[in-house]
């Protein structure tokens, strides 16, 4: 098992995955602008080709260029970091591995233009993995870049999702056994001491709905015997609770006061024709299924706790996601300590 980071906030790199439908897009996100605090600069890659990212920060799609495309959470005396995005796609990722390895810089854009690239990376789909993780790697490697080229005190990851992360995150492990000298075996060996290390936390994004919870446990296990680290799981759009715990259990218990419930509908000022139209039979049945559905979402919560790592919940945004939104999630997230 992998040496986890006692604090996820330390580590590197920051990997996000989940279940598709949980919001990993958006949680990742959020994670970066909440560490990009205290003057430190933040970069936020995705590899999905989706450009997600330029949608949630309603900026222009991405190109194959670190971009500043926000500021993040102010710090605790007002010093907020900067946050800069990275869409990063395969063929683009080619070619720079070929000009910085082999030197091929006009040979490798003449490959291009005959389709050679897209024709690799098409052959053998784990090609492009290597080439996705090995651009985030070179990110996130070293404090010291090139000039006019930022350093970054963090790298955020959206990556694929959890069915499919340990194999994305392992690729370079395989090609590691494939390629036993050069520097294909040395950048394969370098990315998984990375990804392997307390430098980088993978975080699992899930909802409180049982088969997306069971999908981050079984994603948790197969990243710890793939030795990768397991940082934290944050339970997304969580529902507020509009029933204390003695009312759940009246309204389960079917106890509750109709007659009452009608009295106090009255006493603020509900018309009285409303009341006798069924008003207090909907209510009723809408706090029954609120009471089920908090029901399902306290046995999910227990086994979340149950799987021995941080847990952090964020609400669920009644106006949508929009950039507003993303900077009270990263807040949610600061205050939690994940951030």
């Amino acid at each position: 098992m992998p040496a986890a980071p006692d604090d996820p906030t330390r580590a590197r790199l920051h990997v996000v995955t989940g279940k598709g439908g949980t919001g990993k897009s958006t949680v990742a996100a959020s994670l970066a602008l909440a560490l990009a605090s205290h003057g430190r600069a933040v970069l936020l890659c995705e590899v999905e080709g989706r450009q997600g990212i330029a949608k949630l920060f309603d900026v222009d799609p991405l190109p194959y260029a670190e971009r500043r495309i926000a500021t993040g959470l102010p710090g605790p005396r007002g010093r907020a970091g900067t946050l800069h995005a990275l869409h990063v796609d395969p063929e683009s990722a080619l070619l720079e591995y070929l000009a910085m390895y082999y030197r091929l810089g006009r040979a490798g854009r003449a490959l291009d233009r005959f389709g050679v690239v897209e024709f690799a990376t098409t052959l053998a789909p784990g090609v492009r993995d290597v080439l996705l993780t090995g651009k985030v790697y070179e990110a996130a490697k070293v404090k010291r870049r090139a000039k006019g080229v930022p350093s970054y005190d963090a790298v955020v990851l959206d990556a694929p999702p959890t069915g499919r992360i340990a194999q994305f995150l392992g690729v370079n492990s395989e090609l590691a056994g494939l390629a036993r000298v050069g520097p294909i075996r040395s950048q394969a060996d370098n990315v998984m001491t990375m990804f392997r290390s307390p430098r980088t936390a993978i975080h699992l994004v899930t909802v409180l709905e049982e088969m997306p919870v069971q999908e981050t446990a079984d994603g948790i296990a197969e990243l710890r015997r793939e030795g990768l680290p397991v940082g934290a799981v944050v339970v997304n759009m969580v529902r507020p609770e509009a029933l204390a715990a003695d009312q759940l259990a009246a309204v389960r218990a079917g106890t509750l006061d109709a007659g009452a419930i009608a009295d106090d509908l009255a006493g603020v000022g509900v018309d009285g024709a409303l009341v006798r139209d069924g008003l207090v039979d909907g209510l009723l049945a809408e706090a029954h299924d609120h009471a089920v559905r908090r029901e399902l979402e306290d046995a999910q919560r227990a086994v979340v706790a149950d799987l021995g790592v941080p847990v952090h919940e964020l609400p669920r945004l009644t106006d949508g996601v929009d950039l507003g939104g993303l900077y009270e999630l990263a807040a949610d997230l600061r205050r939690g300590g994940l951030g």
